[in-house]
């Protein structure tokens, strides 16, 4: 190969590589936008339970952002990712508190645009039980550790709204919800131990399988088998 020629080749190589950084930093651009409009998405579903239960100004801003951030807080305290990412990123206090106050002000809209809002609460769904179970293992965590926190980094906000408000956490019943968020975090932990792809890509998968399950669910109606509720002897006594 010629002098020109080896030049040509480096200058390809070295184009490639700069399309393939710039690209992945779209990429990850995308994933902030993603994430924030996730969020917002949680943020409204709190601060409309909230507003159901007719709780104050500061108890809907506190549940919106207890759904938005809660369960990466948790996550953060358990990896020793301390003071915790929700507490310390002001933008997604911001839009907790801007998405209450739009829940307060415009309710009877937010009550008629379901479909946005469980579109969006999916995307945040499948974005922080990803982001969830990456961060566990940056943090040297082991596979089990990683599910299991992506899983509570992306409903665990939700069960603390449920206990707040005194009602039986979703996750617990037959909705297609945590489980969808069990398995983006377990295609997370083995692209990470396999290493079939690159870690990007394998983010990627794993978030557009939990986001077409959950999005599936929601469409045909999908959910776990419910035992069924037979009378024991002592009922039919009663």
């Amino acid at each position: 190969m010629t002098g020109w020629q080896n030049m040509l080749a480096v200058a390809a190589v070295g184009l490639i590589s700069t399309s393939w950084g710039y690209s992945m930093e779209k990429l990850h651009s995308l994933y902030y936008v993603l994430e924030i409009a996730g969020t917002f998405a949680f943020a409204i579903s709190g601060a409309t339970a909230a507003r159901k239960r007719n709780l104050d100004l500061f108890g809907i801003c506190a549940i919106a952002f207890v759904v938005a951030c809660g369960g990466g807080i948790i996550r953060d305290l358990c990896i020793g990712a301390i003071p915790p990412a929700g507490l310390t990123n002001w933008p997604y206090l911001v839009v907790a508190i801007i998405a209450a106050g739009l829940t307060v002000h415009f309710f009877p809209v937010v009550q008629r645009l379901t479909r946005p809002v469980l579109f969006f609460d999916a995307v945040g769904l499948s974005l922080f039980a990803v982001t969830g179970a990456e961060k566990a293992l940056h943090y040297g965590h082991n596979g089990e550790v990683a599910v299991l926190l992506g899983i509570t980094t992306a409903v665990g906000g939700g069960v603390i709204r449920d206990v707040l408000l005194t009602r039986v956490p979703v996750i617990l019943e037959k909705e297609i919800y945590a489980s969808a968020a069990l398995l983006g975090a377990v295609l997370v932990v083995l692209g990470n131990y396999l290493q079939w792809v690159s870690r990007d890509w394998v983010a990627i998968i794993a978030l557009t399988v939990c986001f077409t399950l959950r999005i599936l669910a929601l469409y045909f109606h999908w959910n776990l088998p419910v035992p069924a509720n037979e009378k024991t002897d002592l009922d039919k006594q009663k």
